[in-house]
């Protein structure tokens, strides 16, 4: 059980937690968020296992690189450039927008700085989870428009709203893309069924792991991006290995938050180098684990919530 400091904080996250365990092929990863429930960590579980101990092929044997996006906090201007510096030859940028920490003009101002610094090609695209409401989000993208956006990410919470926000802003030519109306919808599918969305985010933990995932995309028949939890090297990899097996990967994947982090559990952590990271499965260090080890409280907490959750399975 770890607590791995990031760089800045991210979503109110300063401090990730997560389980890292060893199984039979290799080292895997069980990290859901503290507000989610015991159910719906149980596909967080799901992943682990199979990441770990699964010998399926489209599990073990992913490799080469993945393209990676550069993930941008909720940072003022005089920020952007130190946080870019972190993502080495990254062509695109996912920027958090919305929420209570920011204010819109706040927003358009991190935007530009982002434009101005990477330039007419690099790509851009925002992230709202769903903290808008629909005229909300209207404005916004009218206001983030003239930035050349790729896709704009969660911009309201429901299928509905996004289905709505689609249909009045079409004209725009601004694609949606659904990230938390896959991950905790009952039905991921649902998105895609609804016309509610473009682009899937995918995120392999939240999904059940690497076969669920892949069922999904396929069965959508939606462009998809893969988007880390914001996780260790570990969890990072099982992304690694799920982008790796879809076919016609148009988008830059969000797997290089690594990045955002002080600590990890490997020596060898899957950072962004010319704009990509490596398939690989990271060896632990027991030094590191050690090192950043969480407090006795709390892993008694992770624990009993891991045998809850393996219960449900």
């Amino acid at each position: 059980m770890v607590a791995l400091r990031l760089v800045t904080p991210f979503r109110g996250i300063a401090v990730r937690e997560s389980m890292i365990l060893r199984g039979e092929q290799g080292w895997t990863e069980f990290s859901p968020f503290d507000d989610y429930s015991d159910a719906e960590c149980a596909s967080w579980l799901r992943a682990a296992i199979e990441f770990g101990w699964s010998r399926a092929d489209d599990v073990v044997t992913g490799t080469g690189s993945v393209r990676v996006n550069a993930t941008m906090p909720a940072v003022r201007p005089d920020r952007v450039a130190e946080i870019l510096s972190r993502f080495a030859g990254a062509r695109t940028v996912k920027i958090k927008v919305g929420g209570p920490e920011t204010t819109l003009a706040e927003d358009v101002d991190r935007v530009r700085e982002v434009r101005r610094l990477i330039g007419a090609e690099g790509r851009i695209r925002v992230d709202a989870n769903g903290t808008w409401n629909i005229d909300e989000a209207e404005h916004a993208l009218h206001a983030l428009a003239e930035f050349d956006l790729e896709y704009v990410e969660q911009p309201c919470a429901s299928i509905h709203e996004l289905v709505q926000l689609r249909e009045r802003t079409r004209y725009m030519g601004i694609p949606i893309a659904a990230d938390e109306s896959v991950r905790r919808e009952t039905d991921p599918l649902e998105v895609a069924r609804a016309g509610a969305a473009d682009i899937l985010v995918i995120k392999v933990q939240p999904l059940g792991g690497i076969s669920r995932a892949l069922q999904i995309v396929r069965e959508a028949g939606l462009p998809a991006v893969v988007s880390s939890a914001l996780e260790s090297s570990v969890g990072i990899a099982m992304g690694a290995h799920l982008a790796a097996r879809l076919p016609n990967l148009e988008f830059d994947c969000g797997l290089g938050t690594a990045a955002l982090l002080i600590d990890d559990v490997t020596d060898a952590p899957l950072l962004p180098h010319d704009g990509v990271i490596d398939v690989v499965r990271p060896q632990v260090s027991d030094e590191l684990l050690a090192r950043h080890a969480a407090s006795p409280e709390r892993t008694a907490w992770w624990r009993e919530r891991l045998t809850r959750v393996h219960a449900l399975l």
